[in-house]
């Protein structure tokens, strides 16, 4: 998929809706506080913690077993290390309390108070249980910047559910139309896309689009070039 902003007009959006981990925060952050102790195995380890993270949530949904995402983090995590053939319960801690704690990217607080000059709600749609997610908002200073911020504890189910979508459509009260999505994770963003969000993918890293239904608006590599259109 071309990475330039897409020339599909844009509606009027009223509110603008992001992911979290991985869109705002920096997942990767987390190990990377600790890539002394952790050594050469830093990046193989944060990589796979997060690959298991995502695939927990979604065989979960597809079980009916739902658990928190703050059990599930953990469970990630403990398959990565032993993984990995670490066994320190000190690290696995350490860890654990740093992701409560991750790094916002340098552009974000910005962008969220640019959207709300404009006059559009702004809201972060997670899969973050409420006191992990409200963590990483306050440790980001993103507390004022924030007109909502939504998990999935709600609805008991994780993205990529239509469930989820719905969630923010009803507690922000506008239509799916007006909301701009934005997200880092192409999975999320072509789901949200499919739902009828007009979504912005934020791609980072320079990855390929998935190849699942539904279509961005725009494709964007920094929030910094976030191109939503102001309400009248």
């Amino acid at each position: 998929m071309n990475t330039e902003v897409n020339s599909t007009p844009w509606g009027q959006i009223k509110a603008c809706v992001f992911d979290a981990y991985g869109t705002l925060f920096d997942v990767h952050s987390a190990a990377a506080r600790l890539a002394e102790e952790l050594g050469p195995n830093k990046d193989s380890i944060s990589n796979l913690w997060r690959q298991k993270q995502l695939e927990y949530t979604w065989l979960r949904s597809l079980m009916k077993e739902h658990v928190d995402f703050w059990k599930i983090t953990g469970d990630a995590l403990d398959f990565a290390l032993e993984s990995h053939g670490v066994q320190n319960p000190q690290f696995r801690a350490q860890l654990m309390e740093l992701y409560l704690k991750l790094e916002a990217y340098p552009e974000v607080p910005a962008c969220l108070q640019r959207l709300q000059a404009a006059g559009i709600a702004t809201a972060v749609l997670s899969n973050g249980e409420p006191k992990m997610m409200a963590a990483a908002i306050e440790f980001a200073g993103l507390g004022q910047s924030l007109d909502y911020a939504l998990s999935v504890e709600e609805v008991g189910v994780y993205k990529p559910d239509s469930r989820v979508y719905q969630m923010a459509v009803d507690r922000l009260g506008v239509t799916r139309q007006e909301i701009c999505f934005v997200s880092s994770n192409t999975w999320d963003a072509t789901a949200a896309a499919h739902f009828g969000f007009q979504v912005a993918w934020l791609n980072r890293f320079n990855r390929l689009w998935d190849k699942l239904p539904g279509t961005p608006k725009a494709v964007i590599s920094t929030l910094d070039d976030l191109p939503v259109p102001v309400r009248a």
